[in-house]
């Protein structure tokens, strides 16, 4: 037998690495990003507010704001021969599947990949923070076999995106909402996929491959890919009767209910929940049916009395993305391309202040003469 040290399943409360980037402080409630609050940005700040504070080190001033804009506008095209490898794909391909294989695509159009500075590292991951919204929603598109929808640089950012998934151009209470919800899904200190970026970085490897790993990570159901079922669970339920019903039959048969609960936050609400809680609440007025609203509470209250947990951002963010007209396969889509800026953070302080992770384990097999 090897010689054993102290095992954490899931390495859960180990400490992987020290950044400057963000932090869960759990003990006063906030998600810390580069010094503030996230919740508090996300109610007084744009996505693109958030890309300047992470890739520059500061908030924007006007001046600043139009020049990030600009800088992804100017990235907003995708090479067409990319495209064109993504009709290959079978139809059933899920669209995270589509957006890895774009996003790794794109490592070949950069003539200067191995230079891992952090000067190129940000410039890149302005490239990418233009271009991942048209491979989300047209990579969706190909794979379905649909039209293309051209980016319309007259438009922001987040109403460009919203556009470009839906087809229609977003109302500005539209584009804030959605807006509002990149902003809760971009950074978030070490979950999965961040911490499966930093491995990969940590080899030395580029930006495209540590950012595909990600991508790949997400997509499970136990991280990103939550938010498709919920969206999934309220749909089968479809009244307030029937959800509670389907979610105690659930837990009857000890079921794993997506939506609710967080390896950080533990026994406490995860507060971009509620920023989206009222997302919703604002929705469903504006449009005269609170249906998901009611059936939403009447699941949050369920948790809460049978299991003590809470919901986490996802349980309100797939019915919000489903009240503006989002098609529920890309809702995780979404989610990797909001946390792309946060991905990208991390990234250049791996290069930055590289050690390669390389773990130890504790062997339990056997061993033979």
């Amino acid at each position: 037998m090897g010689t054993e040290e102290k095992f954490f399943p899931g390495l859960e409360g180990v400490v992987a690495a020290e950044t400057s980037i963000s932090f869960l402080d759990t003990k006063q409630g906030e998600i810390v990003i580069k010094g503030y609050d996230l919740i508090e940005l996300s109610k007084a700040h744009r996505y693109l507010d958030i890309v300047h504070l992470l890739l520059e080190e500061s908030l924007p001033n006007e001046q600043q704001k139009r020049e990030v804009e600009e800088k992804l506008k100017a990235e907003y095209d995708i090479p067409n021969q990319v495209f064109d490898m993504l009709k290959l794909l079978p139809e059933k391909t899920h669209p995270m599947d589509g957006l890895r294989t774009g996003l790794s695509a794109l490592a070949g159009y950069d003539s200067q990949l191995d230079n891992c500075t952090a000067q190129a590292n940000k410039e890149r991951a302005y490239k990418l923070l233009g271009k991942v919204p048209n491979i989300v929603a047209n990579s969706y598109r190909v794979i379905q076999k649909e039209a293309l929808i051209a980016p319309l640089p007259e438009l922001s950012y987040s109403a460009n995106f919203l556009y470009m998934i839906t087809g229609k151009i977003p109302s500005d209470f539209e584009e804030a909402i959605f807006d509002r919800s990149l902003v809760l899904y971009s950074e978030h200190e070490m979950p999965n996929s961040t911490f499966t970026a930093r491995v990969i970085a940590s080899t030395m490897s580029d930006l495209y491959g540590a950012l595909t790993g990600a991508v790949a990570s997400l997509k499970g159901n136990l991280h990103g890919g939550a938010n498709e079922a919920v969206m999934h669970m309220l749909l089968e339920a479809g009244s307030v009767k029937e959800f509670e019903a389907l979610l105690e039959s659930k837990l009857a048969n000890k079921a794993r209910i997506m939506g609710f609960g967080h390896r950080v936050y533990m026994k406490k609400i995860d507060p971009r929940a509620l920023m989206m809680k009222d997302a919703l609440k604002q929705l469903c007025d504006a449009k005269g049916d609170d249906l998901l609203y009611q059936m939403c509470e009447a699941g949050e209250k369920i948790m809460e009395r049978e299991k003590g947990i809470y919901p986490n951002l996802d349980y309100y963010a797939a019915p919000v993305y489903w009240m503006l007209g989002i098609p529920i396969p890309l809702y995780t889509p979404i989610f990797f391309s909001a946390r792309t800026v946060g991905l990208c953070a991390h990234v250049i302080e791996q290069h930055s202040h590289n050690r390669l992770f390389r773990p130890r384990v504790n062997y339990i097999g056997q061993r033979h003469a």
